[in-house]
């Protein structure tokens, strides 16, 4: 990784966790230091994850996090946007860094579970052009498309 790229990883890092400590302090809860471990790690990774791959890839690290302490951090994370949950039709929710972080849209196929990032301009026209005409202020947005994989290798076929 260029010098230029781990220096933006690492403001992108230190601001979350600036937005983490003012949501803790806002809502008196506890600043411990296994809550900003786990912002950490999940913003030194790419893609998406479950709360069971984020607790094994911590305890394969060495760090003392309880699953308890995973599952109840990336709530906390969700509800002060730092985090963003899927639920992509599998019984399980996955988890993606958003601060930071370009919007983006996602293909899942239905027989593999396989989800596909994506990010295409007209979309953010399209939530441009609908926000002016409903004169409704559009902070995010979250597009999913299901399908099936084309491709040979899909793992179910």
């Amino acid at each position: 990784m260029t010098e230029k790229i781990m220096n933006q990883k690492e403001k992108i890092i230190e601001e979350a966790k600036t937005i983490f400590t003012a949501h803790i302090e806002k809502h008196a809860l506890r600043k411990t230091p296994e809550r900003f471990t786990i912002l950490e790690e999940i913003y030194q990774t790419d893609g998406h994850f479950d709360a069971e791959e984020l607790y094994v890839h911590m305890k394969n690290q060495n760090y003392r996090v309880s699953r308890a302490t995973v599952y109840n951090t990336l709530e906390l994370l969700v509800n002060c946007d730092l985090v963003t949950k899927h639920a992509f039709g599998k019984n399980m929710a996955q988890y993606e860094k958003s601060y930071g972080y370009k919007q983006h849209d996602h293909l899942i196929c239905l027989d593999c579970g396989k989800v596909l990032e994506f990010c295409d301009p007209r979309i953010q026209q399209i939530k441009s052009t609908m926000g002016d005409i409903m004169e409704f202020e559009i902070k995010h947005h979250s597009l999913n498309l299901y399908g099936q994989c084309k491709k040979k290798d899909c793992s179910n076929k």
